[in-house]
């Protein structure tokens, strides 16, 4: 595990200091950049570890950052963190290829259980494969207006445009999503998307 190295990508420096502690206290070694720029200078040269950036920094945001490393042929895992208006853009992401999405704020152990999955990950396997079958599996369990309200969820919509669109209240939309947090499972709104674009939701 020596050449794993967790690369974390923020342009606010607390933010650095504080996860690079957390990695560290961890056993996982790090190494911090200040933009996407400075990272994109290195990447080239990495051939493992786990990649972990912000979505909103100057210059470039992390879903640029993606998009660099996939032209550049890094295919290092990459975890993005957003905050809570910054979904549609984390959901753009995944769909370009990220491994996860983590919303701020969030408990020391969903980052550190995210990057030892993306370390523990296989890469001449599918290691999703299994995961996608069984999202699949619990997205069949879904009425058809808790899909509806899903696909809301997916594309990044309030609760009160959900509503407008589907004509009921934003009320029903709540319990309608509490439903489908419910039986998939999801303890967040990014565990939940991430189990429907893993499941290809998205693409019904």
């Amino acid at each position: 595990m020596s050449e794993a190295i967790i690369h974390l990508i923020d342009d606010d420096e607390a933010v650095r200091s504080s996860l690079g502690f957390l990695l560290e206290m961890a056993d996982l070694p790090a190494r911090t950049y200040g933009s996407a720029m400075e990272f994109l200078k290195v990447a080239g040269d990495l051939k493992s570890g786990v990649i972990v950036t912000d979505v909103r920094m100057p210059e470039m945001n992390g879903l640029e950052l993606v998009r660099r490393l996939k032209d550049r042929g890094v295919t290092l895992p990459v975890i993005v963190i957003t905050g809570h208006g910054d979904v549609p853009l984390a959901v753009e992401a995944m769909r370009a290829g990220v491994v996860d999405f983590i919303e701020k704020p969030f408990e020391d152990d969903t980052l550190l259980n995210s990057i030892r999955s993306a370390l523990n990950s296989a890469p001449e396997a599918d290691p999703q494969d299994a995961e996608r079958q069984r999202f699949e599996q619990m997205l069949t369990g879904l009425s058809g207006r808790e899909r509806e309200v899903l696909r809301g969820v997916v594309a990044g919509k309030l609760n009160k445009q959900i509503a407008y669109e589907l004509g009921i209240s934003p009320r029903t939309v709540e319990v309608y999503r509490a439903n489908v947090m419910s039986k998939t499972g999801a303890h967040g709104l990014s565990e939940l998307v991430r189990i429907a674009l893993l499941a290809g939701f998205d693409k019904d």
